[in-house]
């Protein structure tokens, strides 16, 4: 069986003695792209600095291709690990220049003009190896930091939050970028974010915090159709539930009508049941005699995000055309689109 690149296994770890992550087991195959996500505080930049050697382990340990670096009370040095390292505020020298930021950790090497060049190339800044930081923009910084960490062929490359003092556009643009790039040397990486579009598209794992806790990790994928907790199935995707009570093995009644699809929850007849709904769920149905109210509604271009409440006063969200054009007040009529249910027992 293939060994994964990094195992964290049992990890405790924290700050001056008090532990943040909690029982902690995550595995990262060699060549894979993993997303810590999670609200602030909730531990993801905490097992980042831990991997990366800046902080000690309480409990449990990590390995890398399957040497120990650290446990309770052994950390090797961040330099001695193999590990890179892209910060959040970029981290580059302001007195050197490009090429130079690039060069820091190759100095030693015997061909480190050419491999400054081949990483200036490699995130597209080649030519540009005089100027200082300051003299580039934003987006540019990040690729020099970017390629400073590349430069000494890491086994891991972790990136702390490293798109967050981007705009919007630039910020997708160039996660993807750095996914390609990522991927093209096939170097095994860890992000942390809290955005999820952006952990979705640069990631094949995601790991879901809670509360110093790993809830789920897994693909997009399945985060997004097959979450194992209440808390990933609400977090991701803009989730919500509404009750329901099982009627057979495919079929649960709600206030929104009878739902019908392929679920592995094994609720027996009678039994209540949270079922997951996203706002894509919703279709717009004059003719349905399922009503909801619009109680406000958010422009977003192509669609509105609609806040509905029920008959029961259940609030929940829908994604409709722009075109429709409801108002606060107005009812509508609406029906569901579900050919998977993700059911959970009631709370």
């Amino acid at each position: 069986m293939k060994h994964p690149l990094l195992t964290l296994d049992h990890l405790a770890c924290g700050y001056q003695g008090q532990a943040v992550v909690h029982n902690l087991d995550l595995h990262l195959q060699a060549g894979e792209i993993g997303c810590l996500l999670g609200a602030s505080g909730c531990g993801k930049t905490t097992t980042l600095r831990a991997i990366a050697g800046f902080e000690a382990v309480h409990e449990g340990e990590i390995r890398l291709a399957d040497e120990l670096i650290s446990k309770a009370g052994y950390t090797l040095a961040p330099e001695k690990r193999r590990v890179g390292m892209v910060f959040q505020d970029y981290a580059l020298f302001p007195h050197l220049t490009v090429a130079e930021n690039v060069a820091f950790g190759i100095r030693q090497h015997p061909r480190q003009a050419q491999v400054v060049d081949d990483m200036l190339a490699l995130v597209n800044l080649a030519g540009v190896g005089n100027r200082y930081p300051h003299e580039l923009s934003g987006g540019q910084q990040q690729r020099v930091a970017l390629a400073r960490a590349l430069a000494p062929e890491p086994q891991l490359l972790l990136l702390d939050e490293p798109f967050s003092n981007l705009d919007v556009e630039l910020r997708r643009r160039l996660s993807q970028e750095v996914r390609d790039i990522l991927k093209s040397r096939g170097t095994s990486a860890i992000l942390v974010t809290h955005d999820q579009e952006e952990a979705f598209s640069v990631s094949d794992k995601v790991g879901v915090f809670q509360k110093g806790r790993l809830e789920q990790w897994d693909t997009p994928y399945n985060l997004y159709h097959r979450p194992q907790t209440p808390f990933v199935a609400s977090f991701i995707g803009q989730g919500f539930f509404v009750r329901g009570v099982v009627q057979d093995a495919g079929s649960v009644h709600t206030e929104l009508g009878e739902l019908r699809g392929e679920h592995g929850y094994a609720g027996i007849r009678g039994s209540a049941v949270d079922v997951l709904l996203r706002p894509d769920n919703f279709v717009h149905a004059p003719d349905s005699p399922t009503r909801a109210c619009v109680t406000s509604k958010r422009f977003q271009g192509a669609a509105t995000l609609y806040q509905l409440q029920l008959g029961s006063g259940k609030q929940v969200e829908a994604l409709l055309p722009s075109h429709l054009a409801c108002e606060p007040g107005q009812h509508i009529g609406i029906r569901l689109r579900t050919d998977h249910l993700v059911l959970f027992a009631a709370a």
